[in-house]
């Protein structure tokens, strides 16, 4: 297990210090000056973090119907975000979270239930809010920006398109056909070129089944308050840089700051490095450069920003380790 924390540790600091022998200046760094707002803006931060885990955590709750107490709940949040953080992107740590509801007693089709559920939640919160944020922010502000320029915007938009194609399919397979979808998840990849994934596409059909018995009972209150503990989530996990922002680069427009994060985010989405380690620090870079303009204080900026949503959260995994294997079961 260390050694699966040390590699996105690893990796993350190379790319830092070759960003950083590349753009550090002394005169740049000078410009950064610890006052009472730059220690306001690092505490906003936190209480940002703090959101976006609470979001996480009362999510649990309700999808448990209050059946796991906070403790319980705050423990799975960081035992996801931890496999988040030494898993590639697109495994990420909420398709683990099955495991980890078993653990808290949760029995295992309930368990897949809600990882199904929560899977659909952060697709259908990025379906419906990105496309808000690109009208309401210019074109030029969220995608004419460095060295990638029209790439980026390509990228950004073919990862959409195979997030709607994804909620769409889960929809489909837990609300309306779930059968249908797993008959067709079963004769897609029976042909040999997909041949190799044939028996998880089969499994993720099943849970469709079962998740789509076991919603029929959920309430509309049930739904609504986990939609909104989602959305809490996802916009602390972006405060953040608003707060980062706001103590380091003042005169930076707060709305472009939030808007970017959707790119951002969606980008890492497939990276396949551990928790987007590298990517994320050059991504960084790339899209904010323009707004703060000092290479020097980019990286700064960008290596506060992996402390509060990636670093801390593999020291607090590491921390929890020993009680996930405190008592032996399967």
């Amino acid at each position: 297990m260390l050694w699966k924390i040390a590699i996105p540790i690893v990796i993350g600091l190379a790319v830092v210090v070759w960003l950083f022998s590349r753009e550090f200046s002394i005169d740049a760094l000078r410009e950064i000056s610890i006052t009472p707002v730059t220690i306001a803006a690092i505490a906003a931060a936190l209480v940002a973090v703090g959101m976006r885990d609470f979001g996480m955590a009362w999510r649990f709750r309700s999808l448990t119907d209050r059946e796991l107490k906070w403790s319980a709940t705050w423990r799975t949040t960081f035992l996801c975000e931890f496999t988040s953080a030494i898993t590639p992107s697109s495994v990420g740590g909420s398709a683990l979270s099955m495991i980890f509801l078993k653990r808290e007693g949760i029995n295992i089709g309930r368990a897949t239930t809600l990882t199904m559920t929560i899977l659909f939640l952060d697709e259908l919160f990025f379906v419906i809010f990105c496309p808000i944020v690109a009208l309401v922010i210019s074109h030029k502000s969220l995608f004419d920006i460095g060295t990638g320029k029209g790439g980026m915007e390509v990228a950004f938009w073919i990862v959409y398109g195979v997030i709607c194609a994804l909620t769409i399919g889960l929809f489909l397979g837990i609300f309306i056909i779930p059968k249908a979808v797993r008959r067709l998840l079963d004769k897609m990849f029976s042909y040999r070129l997909l041949r190799k994934w044939h028996d998880d596409a089969v499994n993720i059909g099943d849970n469709m089944v079962s998740t789509s018995r076991a919603i029929k009972e959920y309430k509309l209150r049930w739904w609504i308050d986990a939609f909104i503990a989602t959305c809490v989530s996802w916009t602390g996990r972006y405060l953040v840089v608003n707060a980062l922002f706001w103590g380091f680069v003042p005169g930076a427009d707060q709305a472009v700051v939030f808007g970017r994060q959707f790119v951002v985010w969606a980008l890492l989405m497939f990276t396949p490095t551990p928790g987007g380690s590298g990517v994320s620090e050059w991504l960084f870079k790339e899209y904010y450069g323009d707004l703060i303009g000092s290479g020097g204080v980019v990286m700064v900026v960008a290596v506060l920003w992996r402390i509060l949503t990636y670093y801390i959260y593999l020291l607090i995994g590491f921390l929890l380790l020993p009680s996930l294997f405190k008592k032996k079961k399967k």
